[in-house]
């Protein structure tokens, strides 16, 4: 008879989760034994790494990733980057071992008594089967929560000795929606709106990115004409930044923010919070006389937004359908008579805009001349280490940054200019970054793609889950991390002068050797000084067959937080 351990491992196979993302504990061993030939365990040497290669490989794959965590104090461990999970909105099956059955009500060594309740209300479901019996449909239950719209984590607390009981009959694997279709009356309601606006703007978020919708986003904004922005803090990029009519990222202050929307009648806020804000600069949500609309495929999204009218719907489907609508209707009087453009042709970049912010499509949107190099010293400034890492970047390479001080320089000097090249922590919790970047390196083997992965992890950043170098290291996967080294948490200290709050203790981080922690867990290590030493490092890195810590010391110069 098949035991309910076999029958799990069977949903797992059909399900294709057969990459199991853990650090092995005592409750769980019963389910780990005889661990099968045909399915990957990645060790991670502790629980918060797990959970965010868990988080990487999910986000890479475009598939649900699964992690075992040891009952209530690894749960605790992974509960950080749970968290940056659930506000990236990844797909994970996070299972967790719990005391035998028989000891439950004693509350015995390892038990969690409260296990679900642990994990809320950063999961979108979560459950502790009453019967073993139960433990592969709730399994099937899970997948199919975590993959629906709005993606995300969710949770199983399964006692060590539910493995070995007698099945009941395999539930059916079934499958489900992934995406859901935009009312059709409130989407020419919304194409409508833009149409009759005099000088539209779009703001692209991640969840274009999670869709497979760049080129909906392109075709929506070339047929508006319009600038674009990206929304504040994204996680993901979702609109390419080499694109004439692209316009940056908004700051995420509500002041600052509401002023870089100034002259605009109608903003279109598609796959993005209305708005995530991080520092208090007061201000007026929106400029007078603006109108906001807003796509997304989460109600909580849309009801949290403190302006504006919502549609629901997958962002993709959205901006595909906002774009045939548009096709379809007359465009408003354009600014100058000669950039009118034929209802069955997108609009020539700079329609719609103002005289004084209509830019020629030669030299895009923003101020119409590229950025001047920036100057070349030692220590290299933030904008010098990212103009070097631009002047060497691999054409299809994956960036996945937590450098938080260095956010804006990174911005400046680099551009995404291909899908799912882009990923960082939408929580702002530290500890993600390293661990997501060898999750990704090895979906990339493991998806047969082989784009090369780059993480950008700040010396204050790299310590959070710093032994996920050992599992690169083990899996031998040609990783390069590039590390900014100002020697402090440089963020803090900007958030320090900005709310003027002097004499914060703990804001330095003498005394480190990277290059020795890195060897140590079995990676390369070389320091990089210049721009040229960097390149070398990068591309020797790539060609490795094993992870790459490249050290690189900047100046200590403490940047402005807004």
């Amino acid at each position: 008879m098949a035991t309910v351990r076999d029958t799990t491992y069977d949903l797992l196979r059909a399900l294709g989760m057969t990459t199991v993302f853990g650090n092995p504990g005592s409750t769980e061993q019963p389910f780990l034994q005889d661990f099968p030939a045909d399915f990957h365990y990645v060790h991670a040497l502790q629980e918060a790494s797990a959970v965010a290669m868990a988080d990487g490989y999910a986000q890479a794959t475009g598939r649900p990733a699964h992690v075992n965590l040891h009952t209530a104090p690894g749960t605790g461990n992974g509960m950080g980057n749970l968290v940056t999970a659930w506000h990236n909105r990844t797909p994970l099956v996070v299972t967790a071992g719990q005391q035998t059955r028989r000891m439950l009500l004693l509350e015995a060594r390892l038990a969690s008594p409260r296990a679900v309740e642990l994990v809320r209300p950063y999961v979108k479901w979560g459950h502790e089967p009453v019967r073993a019996q139960d433990v592969p449909a709730a399994l099937m239950r899970a997948y199919a929560t975590a993959v629906q719209p709005p993606a995300g984590p969710v949770f199983l607390s399964l006692p060590l000795d539910d493995w070995h009981q007698p099945a009941d009959p395999p539930p059916p694997v079934r499958t489900v929606a992934t995406r859901v279709a935009p009312d059709p009356a409130r989407l020419r309601e919304f194409a409508t709106i833009l149409a009759a606006g005099t000088s539209p703007a779009l703001v692209f978020g991640p969840a274009v990115d999670r869709s497979d919708g760049w080129p909906a986003a392109v075709a929506l904004a070339e047929r508006l004409g319009c600038p674009v922005w990206s929304a504040p803090a994204p996680e993901r990029i979702g609109f390419p930044e080499d694109h004439p009519q692209f316009q940056g990222v908004l700051p995420y202050a509500i002041g600052p923010l509401a002023e870089k929307l100034r002259g605009h009648d109608v903003v279109l806020v598609v796959g993005a919070p209305v708005f995530r804000y991080y520092p208090y600069v007061p201000g007026e949500y929106l400029p007078p006389g603006t109108r906001l609309l807003h796509v997304t495929e989460d109600p909580d999204e849309a009801a949290r937004a403190p302006v504006g009218d919502s549609l629901l719907g997958d962002v993709r489907l959205a901006a595909e359908a906002l774009e045939t609508q548009l096709r379809r209707l007359p465009p408003a009087q354009p600014t100058r008579p000669d950039q009118a453009a034929p209802s069955d042709q997108a609009a020539p970049p700079g329609q719609g805009l103002p005289p004084e912010q209509a830019a020629p499509p030669e030299q895009g949107f923003r101020s119409g001349r590229p950025e001047p190099p920036p100057e070349v010293g030692r220590p290299l400034s933030p904008d010098a280490f990212f103009a070097a890492i631009a002047a060497h970047w691999p054409p299809d390479g994956v960036l996945v940054q937590e450098s938080p001080s260095n956010l804006p320089a990174l911005r400046r000097r680099f551009r995404i200019r291909r899908p799912a090249s882009y990923f960082t922590m939408a929580s702002g919790g530290l500890g993600f970054g390293l661990p997501a970047a060898v999750g990704i390196a090895l979906a990339e083997r493991h998806t047969g793609r082989g784009r090369p992965v780059v993480a950008v992890i700040g010396d204050g950043s790299f310590h959070y889950s710093v032994q996920a170098l050992w599992t690169a290291a083990q899996w031998r996967l040609p990783l390069v991390v590039l590390v900014p080294v100002n020697q402090q948490y440089a963020i803090l200290k900007a958030f320090a002068e900005h709310k003027r709050t002097p004499g914060v203790p703990g804001l330095d981080l003498p005394g480190v050797d990277l290059t020795a922690i890195a060897v140590g867990y079995g990676c390369a290590a070389v320091v990089a000084d210049t721009p040229d030493e960097i390149g070398a490092a990068l591309a020797a890195g790539l060609a490795a067959d094993r992870p790459t810590v490249v050290p690189v010391p900047i100046s200590t110069d403490v940047p402005p937080l807004l």
